[in-house]
């Protein structure tokens, strides 16, 4: 059977769905949202697969935290200048950061401390002493922050400084000297970049030590030696690596995707239901229709080809509806209340921008998976009505 389109069965199929308007529309409605609901779970979850692996490959090779008693301490920074004694470490950083809780607002700000003379450990701390100038930032005791934390800033009326209060309770006014933009939203967001020796005053350290110490390693194949020659030299430091941070994140958003299996298990539940009643038979109106088509000369063929340019209609209509809507909803949007199951709750959480990810593997999955079984399930029973004859057909 070869398809050649006919315009005379193509008009008659549209009229055929007009028909039957209510019936036809509540398939079309139940099928787009099936559709729509998968295809902005998918699209989120790409958008932000590709946001944490941006973001990963700003991160240090190697982050050492030391721990005492089990609980997280400051690191010496005689340390730093040891650990450039191990063959193999290009360079060393000892970091000076920490998490400031703003309750106003019920988020956390990370500040990090800079320092205008070392190097910076990651290329967006690069890029920002390469726009700022950090000695003014020093003498002015000012600081540098992210859209996010700017937007909550203003909110609470802090638009040229904010009061940190350090840990003995003093006030300490830091001016508002520039907003940085970056493409890595999960990373700058909610930052605050400052003098380290101002983060050193809000945060109460003693300025002989460190939050922990970023190594970066000539050779990449050489990450896990290097790594167990300062757990060897440093029992109570604990190395992390680039490959830990991303096996971390993996499993957390393994974790989410389990709950979004779960919907997807009941998406193409209700779908193969559309699909099991459409396969099951016709209804009695449309094997009358069926069997009045024959007796008025219509071919066996031409009722499958008026079915097909039917069930090709409304299927292809409410998939390419979908992926409009979802694409809209996702990325102009932002996906209200979908992004958040994945993300979760915290009034800790600054907002960022899903980045764009069109995943076209994606969108063929989906078309095969509606489109192709809709029609089949449509034909099916169609053709094992119209090779009756028309007066059993009609009985």
């Amino acid at each position: 059977m070869i398809f050649n389109m006919n315009f005379l069965l193509l008009d008659y199929a549209i009229r055929s769905l007009m028909r039957r308007f209510s019936k036809n529309f509540f398939i079309f409605l139940i099928l787009s949202l099936l559709i729509f609901l998968l295809a902005s779970v998918l699209m989120i979850a790409d958008a932000i697969k590709l946001e944490l692996n941006s973001t990963l490959k700003t991160l240090p090779q190697i982050t050492l935290q030391r721990f005492i008693a089990g609980k997280q301490s400051d690191v010496p920074i005689a340390r730093a200048e040891a650990l450039l004694d191990i063959e193999g470490i290009s360079a060393v950083t000892p970091r000076v950061w920490g998490y400031y809780y703003f309750k106003p607002a019920g988020v956390n700000f990370s500040v990090v401390g800079i320092d205008a003379y070392e190097e910076q450990y990651s290329s967006t701390l690069t890029l920002l002493t390469q726009h700022f100038d950090m000695k003014l930032l020093a003498n002015k005791e000012s600081m540098i922050v992210g859209e996010g934390v700017k937007k909550i800033l203003a909110e609470n009326y802090y638009t040229d400084f904010f009061n940190f209060i350090t840990p003995d309770g003093q006030w300490k006014r830091v001016p508002i000297a520039g907003v940085f933009h970056s493409d890595l939203a999960l990373e700058s967001n909610d930052l605050i970049i400052l003098p380290k020796k101002l983060a050193y005053a809000i945060f109460g350290m003693e300025e002989s030590k460190a939050t922990d110490i970023v190594v970066k390693v000539a050779n990449v194949k050489e990450i896990a030696t290097i790594v167990q020659k300062i757990t060897a030299r440093y029992p109570d430091m604990r190395a992390i690596t680039q490959d830990d941070i991303r096996v971390s994140y993996q499993n957390i958003f393994d974790y989410k995707s389990g709950f979004f299996l779960s919907l997807f298990s009941v998406c193409a539940f209700a779908f193969f239901i559309i699909i099991y009643d459409k396969t099951s038979g016709l209804s009695s109106e449309e094997k009358r229709e069926i069997g009045i088509l024959k007796a008025i000369g219509w071919s066996s063929d031409d009722i499958v080809k008026e079915k097909f340019y039917e069930s090709f209609i409304l299927s292809l209509g409410a998939f390419l509806l979908s992926i409009s809507c979802a694409l809209f909803y996702v990325y102009a949007l932002q996906a209200p209340l979908l992004r958040n199951l994945f993300m979760g709750y915290s009034e800790l959480k600054p907002t960022f921008l899903l980045p764009f990810s069109f995943n076209l593997s994606m969108v063929v999955l989906l078309f095969l998976l509606s489109v192709p079984i809709y029609i089949a399930a449509t034909l099916i029973p169609s053709w094992r009505a119209s090779s009756l004859d028309a007066d059993e057909v009609m009985r």
